[in-house]
């Protein structure tokens, strides 16, 4: 079922990453992703847009290799699916300028989205049957790691998602008793703890001023 999905697609060209950054166009991608193959119409009932403004968005994510026409179209209905499921994008410090750029305004957009999402699971919470309550996960952590400890834990949690992410690849119906689920993972070094020297160099600076 999962073994031939691929990976994400990887986006280096700040033009096509320009033409995702838009709030539509990331909805639109969410239900063709979620839901497989749909029309404008069939689109334009689940994010709140008209059937030709998700056309003209659905073309422009076509344009740039997004999605594709799928089969079983009628006259102008025609449905359509996504490519490749999944994206990534570059935003290190070695990225070139408008790549990166372009890839921080993509990010913005996913962030803005991903609050609307919990702003809205915040508002209906109750509505969803209690276990739903119970494995909601709301977790902060914070801790002392190098680089490599956080690069591990990053790679365990995308191991975690690989196989439902390649279920929907594959175009598997949503098994009895899913929901469709988000979850947004962020680890960074603290920014107050930037001009600190480095735990180990912090405590050989304590032992050295014991000494003397």
């Amino acid at each position: 079922m999962c073994s031939d999905y691929q990976g994400p697609r990887r986006l280096d060209d700040p033009t096509a990453m320009r033409a995702m950054a838009h709030p539509v166009r990331i909805r639109l991608l969410e239900q063709l992703t979620f839901r497989g193959p749909m029309t404008a119409t069939q689109c334009a009932a689940l994010v709140g847009e008209s059937p030709s403004s998700c056309s003209f968005h659905l073309r422009t994510l076509a344009k740039y290799g997004f999605i594709e026409e799928a089969e079983g179209g009628t006259g102008r209905q025609r449905p359509w699916r996504v490519v490749q499921v999944g994206n990534t994008w570059p935003t290190g410090q070695d990225t070139p300028v408008a790549a990166r750029t372009a890839g921080e305004a993509l990010s913005a957009v996913l962030r803005e989205r991903g609050r609307q999402l919990f702003e809205e699971y915040l508002a209906r919470q109750d509505e969803f049957e209690p276990e739903w309550a119970e494995a909601a996960m709301r977790d902060d952590f914070g801790g002392w790691l190098t680089p490599d400890e956080l690069t591990d834990i990053a790679e365990k949690i995308r191991d975690m998602w690989m196989p439902y992410i390649a279920r929907l690849a594959a175009g598997d119906p949503p098994p009895p008793g899913t929901r469709l689920v988000y979850m947004s993972a962020q680890a960074f070094p603290r920014a107050d703890n930037l001009d600190e020297p480095l735990g180990r160099d912090a405590e050989g600076d304590d032992q050295d001023a014991g000494d003397a």
